[in-house]
This record gives structure tokens, sequence and C-alpha cells, in this order.
């Protein structure tokens, strides 16, 4: 009987735990566009990030760099394999660059993110703002050249894939543009 009674202590425990872990991402996630795919990609967040603007805004930037990783990997591979021709041959040497450059400016803001200070904050977030922006639009600009767009299924996925990430990656600014608003509180160091 003590046995069942702790076990049904540490599940109640445990259940608390999740749900305040899980309110945790959704409100992180309610400032966002695509507020269950963020819910979805930043869950396992929850609880390390809990309510600091700033751990989460790392952690949007952090799986949208993961997310654009595996895009530029499958894009790469793509072009490999050369089985596309023509205009959307170009089309996809021209995403694989892209999403290089996309991949650079995120990798730019973790680094920022990873340094906050309050004496630079205003220049950080400005910085940010930059660089997450012209991470979305080099991740845009992959769509722009492609035919048969709505023919094609190589092509239906590859543009789903990178429409997610640009989701994921807008889902990162919003999360950066949060801790702008909320300012110099929300983080730690001077």
């Amino acid at each position: 009987m003590v046995i069942i009674a702790r076990l049904m202590f540490l599940f109640a425990l445990f259940q608390m735990v999740f749900a305040k872990g899980h309110d945790n991402v959704r409100e992180a996630c309610s400032v966002t566009r695509y507020q269950k795919l963020c819910v979805h990609s930043l869950a396992h967040f929850s609880n390390t990030a809990g309510r600091s603007p700033s751990k989460w805004a790392r952690a949007g930037v952090s799986v949208s760099i993961g997310e654009v990783k595996k895009v530029k990997a499958y894009l790469a591979e793509l072009k490999r394999q050369g089985h596309m021709k023509g205009r959307n041959r170009v089309a996809l040497s021209d995403c694989v660059e892209t999403f290089g450059y996309a991949l650079d400016e995120l990798h730019q803001s973790l680094g920022v993110l990873r340094s906050l200070s309050r004496s630079t904050f205003s220049t950080q977030m400005g910085d940010l703002n930059t660089w997450i922006s012209a991470a979305l639009t080099d991740e845009d600009t992959c769509l722009d050249g492609f035919q048969g767009k709505n023919h094609e299924k190589q092509i239906k996925v590859l543009l789903n894939r990178v429409q997610n990430v640009s989701c994921i990656t807008s889902n990162a600014l919003a999360l950066v543009n949060k801790l702008a608003t909320t300012g110099l509180g929300s983080i730690n160091n001077p």
C-alpha cells in the first residue's frame, strides 16, 4: 500500500512538472505566427527555458539552425543526384547557396544571444532582427526559381520542407522580438 501511495505521489508530481513546462512553451509561443509548430518544435525546452525570454529566443534560433542544416543537406543531396534539369537545376543551386547564407546568419544570431549584455542590448537586438530577417529572406528566396511547383513530386517535397523551415525561423524571429520588448530585465548579466 505504501508503494502504491508513493507511486501515485510521484505520478502527480510528474504531471505537475510536465503541465508547468507545457504552460511555459505555450506562453512563449503565444507571440509567434505558427504557434502549433512552435509548441511542437520547442516543447523539450519547456523546463530549462522556463519563463526566460532570452532562453526561449536561444531555443528558437537553435531549433531553426538544426532545421536549416537538415534542409541544406537535403538540398545538397538533391543537387548531387543531378535529377533536376534546366531552370530547376539552377534554382536548386541557388537554394543551396541561400541556405548557406541563412545558416551563417542564424549562427551569428545564436552567438549574440549567448553573450547578451545590458550595455549593448539595443544594438544586439537590432543585429539579431537584421540577421534573422535576412535568414528568413534567404529561405523564402529559395522558393522563387522553381518551375512545375504543382506537378513534380520532388519539387513539392522540397518546397514543403523549405516552407516549414521558414515558419520555424519566423517563430525564432518572433521570440527574439519578444526578448527585445521584454527588455533588459530579462537577462542576468551586466
